[in-house]
């Protein structure tokens, strides 16, 4: 089997001493996890590296996109597989140096895979950065056609920073006019999903069901009554949704016990 998990770490420095990456470690050591996605790493390839051995993860590849902003976003694939043709950044040069995207490929159970970690931008209706947002889903949209036509199987795992329909968010009704759920933002998930037939395996392995969730507010009482988002995503080819066998969000058995307000979400592959 062949598994990817994606999660928003919010700083790997912090999810270290939370006890994150050993829950990382034990996925991947355990075979659970073949594949780690990583976002807000916040981190520069060197911390990266020394987070990595400190908690014991010297032996996985891995791929990382930092940003220039120090201590800001920051992308990372950690494999149990070899990683081979890495890059960074996507579509237009505006977006190199920001951390926001790394992709790399691997030779997996179920055929050649392309993986891409994506952190997309938050937004905010009232600055520039949401206009940077609605450019960086447009680089997306061109990356998504193309990688339709290639052999490859294509997983573009991460925070998206959108949720695509109401059973997507607990309180819809309250963000329509907030960033995260603007209809120009869901517009673009209609767009890959209904026209470039890329496939969302949240809704695909969980059907016409409210959430489940994988992002719920650190502050007032969010996480304790499953007010959340479903913003973190596995997007794929239609070949390779026909090998997805299941989906796992592990969402933590308390707010004591969170590392991140991000659920790590893992999709498992079986060609049999």
């Amino acid at each position: 089997m062949f598994s990817v998990t994606t999660v928003n770490v919010n700083g790997v420095r912090a999810a270290a001493r939370k006890g994150g990456l050993q829950w990382l470690k034990e996925e991947l050591e355990s075979g659970r996890s073949t594949v780690a996605c990583l976002q807000e790493v916040r981190a520069t390839t060197e911390q990266l590296q020394e987070v990595l051995a400190e908690e014991g993860l010297t032996d996985v590849h891995v791929a990382h996109d930092s940003s220039e902003r120090l201590g800001h976003a920051g992308v990372a694939i950690l494999s149990t597989l070899p990683l081979s043709n890495i890059k960074t950044g996507v579509g237009p040069k505006q977006f190199n140096g920001i951390g926001r995207w790394v992709q790399a490929e691997v030779a997996s159970a179920v055929g050649p895979v392309t993986i891409a970690s994506v952190y997309v931008h938050a937004g905010d209706v009232e600055k520039p950065v949401q206009q940077e947002k609605y450019a960086f889903l447009d680089a997306m949209s061109a990356w998504l056609k193309k990688a339709q036509k290639h052999d490859n199987h294509f997983v573009l795992a991460g925070d998206l920073n959108v949720a695509h329909r109401p059973q997507d968010l607990k309180n819809w009704k309250g963000n329509l006019k907030n960033a995260g759920f603007l209809p120009e933002e869901r517009a673009y998930f209609d767009h890959w999903f209904d026209k470039l037939k890329v496939v969302d395996l949240g809704r695909h392995l969980s059907g016409d069901v409210e959430g489940p969730y994988t992002w719920w507010s650190m502050r007032g009482k969010a996480f304790d009554t499953d007010t959340g988002w479903r913003i973190d995503y596995h997007l794929v080819n239609p070949e390779l949704a026909a090998l997805a066998k299941h989906q796992h969000i592990a969402r933590a058995a308390s707010w004591a016990e969170r590392w991140s307000d991000h659920a790590p979400v893992t999709v498992t592959f079986s060609a049999d």
